[in-house]
């Protein structure tokens, strides 16, 4: 008898809950998802040329730029953290990258490799003064977003360099396996290699406990300074990696490239569900955030939108993506 009531319980506690709309739409995920599928049905009916090979391509590049850059975004928010550097580092690097090239005479595999250690490093500044200085990240990335488009501009004279290596160009514009736009291959190894980072390594536990709960993480042991360097110095190397892929596709250094490209690194990021608080959010729902950003963007060039009327769309997707998000958290 009493075997049978055992099992009865288990049956029990087994059964499936029904499905509750409600609960579904408060993942900010699939909104995203839902959100990009509207788009593109809305814009395919009001563009012919929204469909079309050639549109698709470009938005799959510019998506990936943006992905990249959201990428070291979303680390640094997941620790309760904001970098407003991105674009300005985007741009120094791809300079720096194309100048190399150019003045110097260097390899492209040499030039790159420079590049991507200057970002990190100007991440790791950006990381040390966050963590060890205990300035605010809102004002050392501000500070160094003004610094690196200055040093950008002083270093081409407010010129873009142009005169690169046409095998350097295959990075920006060429096709893996003639089909695959190379810019998307460079994200979806770095969207993987976050993936890892976040999910499978203590590494990216710690992340996510430090924007959780930075004090409780500080007490048990982990070197909270050092991890939260760390994600400032990835978010250097992604946004040199974007700046890497801007040249390569614009076969030229500009001083200019990036800007304002940190607000659509954050909108992916918050549109993605990762709380701009920290703690809570995951890379996948980044990508979304990145692919329904790119389409936004797109649709509305087509639809001859101003872009002014642009960023201020984006500023309100942000603010209304960051309050649903505070008050699913609080239902």
């Amino acid at each position: 008898m009493n075997g049978i009531q055992n099992e009865a319980k288990t049956i029990k506690l087994n059964k499936a809950k029904p499905f509750d709309l409600k609960e579904t739409f408060k993942n900010p995920e699939i909104l995203t998802l839902i959100g990009f599928f509207v788009l593109c049905i809305f814009f395919s009916l009001f563009t012919e040329e929204f469909f079309t090979g050639t549109n698709i391509s470009n938005i799959i590049r510019q998506v990936s730029i943006n992905g990249i850059l959201a990428v070291g975004m979303t680390f640094v928010i997941l620790t309760g953290g904001i970098d407003l550097s991105v674009g300005s580092v985007l741009a120094l690097t791809g300079t720096i990258m194309a100048g190399l090239m150019i003045n110097v005479g260097l390899p492209p595999i040499l030039a790159v490799l420079i590049g991507i250690l200057l970002g990190a490093l100007l991440g790791y500044i950006n990381g040390i003064f966050v963590s060890y200085a205990r300035i605010p990240a809102i004002i050392v990335t501000l500070a160094m977003m003004e610094a690196a488009r200055g040093v950008a501009l002083l270093y081409t004279g407010g010129y873009p360099l142009s005169g690169l290596p046409s095998s350097f160009a295959f990075i920006g514009r060429g096709y893996l396996f003639e089909v695959i736009p190379m810019p998307a291959v460079i994200m979806i190894l770095v969207f993987i290699v976050a993936y890892i980072i976040l999910n499978h390594l203590p590494f990216g536990r710690h992340i996510y406990a430090i924007g959780g709960n930075e004090e409780a993480v500080r007490l048990s042991g982990v070197k909270v300074k050092r991890i939260k360097t760390l994600v400032y110095l990835i978010s250097g190397i992604t946004a040199s990696i974007s700046g890497l892929i801007m040249t390569a596709r614009l076969s030229s250094g500009q001083p200019m490239a990036g800007e304002g490209y940190e607000l659509d690194a954050i909108a992916a990021v918050v549109l993605g569900g990762t709380s701009i608080a920290g703690g809570r959010g995951h890379i996948f729902g980044t990508l979304l955030g990145a692919l329904l950003m790119g389409v936004l963007s797109n649709g509305l060039n087509l639809m001859g939108v101003s872009p002014h009327v642009q960023r201020v769309l984006k500023g309100v997707i942000i603010v209304g993506a960051i309050y649903y998000s505070s008050r699913s958290q609080k239902d």
